[in-house]
């Protein structure tokens, strides 16, 4: 075969053809399969985390989310939250629809159709970044959003991170596309998104602008809050409220693009204004503050250790160690752990924690404090102390005594203490608390902006009186209203569970119980003459009267307790034992530290309102103390229930004895230092009481009873030598009793709480009489009291 011929044979040249056309092929095929496999490799990488964080199946399962802990009222009303993030959950059902509509309209139109990534969307914006059309919009799903805020780890420096970062959040996004449904997905983009403001999580946000809940914003609120989506700070309603309604409105209009509103309605919604309802989230503020923070320490509290405590506080010591061990809400958070071993945090475990307090009468305490401190009490101190020489102290303080206290308070101050950790000498210290600088000062009409130096700022608010109030329920020993001072911002010592004061006469029913449980009754008549006891060291001590009404007499129990004699009272003691009074006063729950001297009876002792209110509801549950409540139960933020109250009962007395002490108590209030509840404020119902006052008027008490109902009150300043100067004004009859009055009749008036104001139940075989013929033929009332007179 010739040379010609190889070269022209068809079969060779065709071979010849395939195998160049082939190697490209081959090539291109090799490649692209490369590609493929690098792409699979690298997204590989990017899910095992080889390229940067990448979230667990685990973490994907359960992301970790910093949830508030939400505090109830018996009466379903959320009243405070504690945590790092103010967020709290909700369910999908929960979303007003137009929530999801604006979302999806504006951030992710084909949202129910990828599986976390936008193909069509990404194109739009590669096709924007080749043509400079920035308006082509964003490729990010609202899955790719979310992942970013779950998992927004590590900041970056280089362009590439932030690539690999894109990746991520695509892997990510696909990974809670299979992980969870797209109503799950739309619910933790909500739950999740910060609001601003403190308003993390859609359920904040719908309370922080607009006082309300997700399932209820209408169509302009919601696409406001989706709008913010775009950017919080650029968009926050409260800076820029001429950007954010006009955000709105792009929201709106993208809604009416996509078929979620029609034009008509969108003429009409976008000229409607924002209409922000701004609730400023503070602790310091809104519904019982005071309770609330008792509840945060309380929960969060460390078991008591005695080195933890100065050596003068043992008496705090062993009411902590005491709370540690018999109340399991005490300490709650460290004595209970989760699944993983770990302890409770208030702070980002998203607890829902129900307390006793209603709302209403909470609201009806805060505001009777403010009414009688406020409009009254207040204004009659001040014009008291309009001519004396050392405003607000008394006159019995020498100047020497009014720099040493101003000079005691700076040292107890935070500004005090700050210094003094810089290093600043005493004389620099002095001097910067003699400088006069700019602050907030508390007013009874509002907070005012003023320039005082702090010496004087401390003076003048050593002036304000306050209270301390507590209210429950005698059967259940829930407690419906706590309120620890006039004002938490400025007030913050807490004078219901925290401070202590004397409690003057208020304790004179654990003595006259002693009496009743020995047999005697309201109607039996004892010697009102003087009465001596001889002290341990010799000497002879006898209380005095504050008049000499009936003095020589033989009155009743009835009449003695009434107006609060201490010749009765001491004829009383003699009867038994200092000892024994103290020991009641113990069984009927008071663990703070009672003296058991002859003056007992005048109310000394130093007593919280939380212990005084618990005692006295002995006498209304038929001799069984039960103790104070503040909580019914916890559950976790999926409604789970992690603990329940029960009741601490004990019983102290039988029925007899504790009826005969309402009956006593009745007294009071019908004819004696508590008559102004009938004549002034109108309270006809069953009512017992018992007012009380300090020595100096320093402080000022009354305990009040009712078959439904006990309460207590406290009032007076700061400090003792700031206080009024006639025991007129200056007792508990004044200072105290009319708070409870104006709550009673508040809390009467709301016929939605459904008290009956009946007579208190009568015991099975008690026949006493108990209508004493000098109560009721004597046209005496005396109202002052004699607690203040040694």
């Amino acid at each position: 075969m010739s040379e010609n011929n190889i070269e022209t044979n068809p079969i060779i040249e065709q071979e010849s053809k395939l195998r160049t056309f082939k190697k490209p092929l081959i090539i291109f095929w090799s490649v692209f399969l490369i590609g493929v496999l690098l792409v699979i490799l690298f997204f590989a990488g990017v899910s095992n985390g080889t390229f940067g964080f990448m979230p667990s199946f685990e973490e994907l399962e359960n992301p970790d989310n910093s949830l508030a802990t939400e505090v109830y009222t018996v009466d379903g009303n959320l009243i405070g939250k504690f945590y790092f993030e103010n967020r709290s959950f909700v369910e999908y059902p929960d979303l007003s629809s137009f929530l999801v509509d604006a979302l999806i309209a504006t951030e992710d139109v084909r949202f129910n159709d990828h599986s976390g990534i936008d193909i069509r969307g990404l194109g739009r914006v590669a096709i924007g970044l080749v043509t400079g059309n920035r308006s082509a919009g964003g490729g990010s799903t609202i899955s790719q959003q979310l992942a970013k805020m779950l998992f927004p780890r590590e900041s970056f420096e280089k362009k590439f991170d932030i690539v690999f970062r894109k990746f991520r959040e695509w892997v990510i996004a696909v990974k809670l596309e299979r992980s969870y449904t797209k109503e799950e997905i739309m619910t933790m983009y909500f739950n999740k998104f910060d609001f601003l403001n403190l308003a993390v999580g859609i359920k904040s946000a719908a309370n922080v602008y607009f006082n309300t809940t997700p399932d209820s914003l209408r169509v302009e609120q919601a696409a406001m809050l989706v709008g913010m989506a775009k950017n919080p700070s650029y968009f926050n309603p409260l800076r820029r409220p001429e950007l954010t309604l006009d955000r709105r409105n792009v929201v709106l209009s993208q809604m009416v693009k996509y078929d979620y509103l029609s034009e008509m309605e969108f003429d009409s919604l976008k000229n409607i204004p924002l209409e922000i309802d701004f609730q400023k989230v503070d602790h310091k503020r809104g519904m019982a503050p005071y309770f609330r923070e008792y509840l945060r320490a309380s929960f969060t509290a460390n078991k008591p250790l005695r080195n933890q405590y100065p050596s003068y506080a043992y008496q705090q010591f062993h009411k902590d160690s005491l709370e540690w061990e018999s109340n399991p809400f005490y300490g709650w958070c460290n004595k209970n752990v989760k699944v993983d071993g770990t302890p409770y945090n208030i702070y980002t475990d998203g607890l829902k924690i129900y307390t006793t307090l209603d709302s209403r009468m909470q609201r009806y305490a805060e505001e009777a404090v403010v009414e009688h401190l406020g409009l009254d009490l207040q204004m009659a101190f001040n014009r008291e102390k309009e001519n004396h020489k050392n405003p607000p102290f008394s006159d019995d303080l020498t100047d020497e005594d009014v720099a040493q206290n101003i000079e005691t308070s700076m040292r107890r101050s935070e500004r005090y203490r700050v210094l003094k950790k810089n290093g600043m000498s005493m004389d620099s210290i002095r001097l910067v608390f003699k400088d006069p600088t700019k602050m907030k000062i508390f007013t009874w009409k509002g907070e005012r902006d003023t320039i005082l130096s702090p010496n004087d700022s401390m003076l003048y608010m050593k002036g304000f009186l306050r209270a301390g109030f507590m209210s429950m329920e005698p059967q259940t020993g829930e407690v419906r209203a706590y309120v620890g001072g006039p004002n938490f911002e400025h007030f913050m010592y807490d004078m219901v569970n925290v401070g202590k004061r004397q409690v003057g006469s208020v304790i004179k029913p654990f003595l006259y119980t002693l009496a009743m449980k020995e047999g005697l009754s309201p109607c039996d008549r004892v010697p009102n003459i003087p009465q001596t006891f001889i002290l341990p060291d010799g000497s002879p001590w006898t209380a005095k009267n504050s008049t000499d009404a009936r003095s020589g007499e033989m009155v009743t129990l009835k009449w003695g307790l009434a107006h609060s004699v201490n010749y009765i009272s001491g004829w009383v003691l003699k009867q038994t034992t200092p000892e024994s009074v103290v020991e009641m006063a113990h069984k009927m729950g008071i663990i703070s530290e009672i003296d058991p001297v002859p003056s007992i009876f005048l109310g000394t002792s130093e007593i919280t309102v939380y212990e005084m209110v618990g005692a006295y509801s002995t006498f209304v549950n038929k001799g069984v103390y039960i103790k104070p409540s503040f909580i019914t139960k916890v559950e976790d933020h999926k409604g789970n229930l992690l603990a329940q109250s029960v009741p601490r009962k004990r019983e102290v007395m039988d029925e007899r004895t504790a009826y005969l002490m309402t009956n006593l108590l009745e007294g009071v209030v019908q004819r004696g230092t508590g008559v102004r509840l009938r004549f002034t404020y109108g309270l006809n119902n069953p009512i017992g009481g018992k007012t009380g006052t300090t020595q100096n008027q320093s402080d000022g008490w009354f305990m009040g009873i009712t078959p439904e109902l006990v309460s207590g009150v406290w009032v007076g300043a700061e400090d003792r030598s700031v206080h009024f100067e006639g025991i007129r004004l200056g007792q508990g009859a004044n200072m105290a009793l009319p708070i409870w009055a104006l709550y009673m009749q508040k809390v009467y008036a709301d016929k939605s709480l459904g008290l009956t104001q009946g007579d208190f139940e009568k015991p099975r075989g008690v026949s006493i009489n108990l209508d004493c013929d000098d109560d009721s033929n004597t046209n005496e009332l005396i109202e002052s009291e004699n607690d203040d007179f040694f």
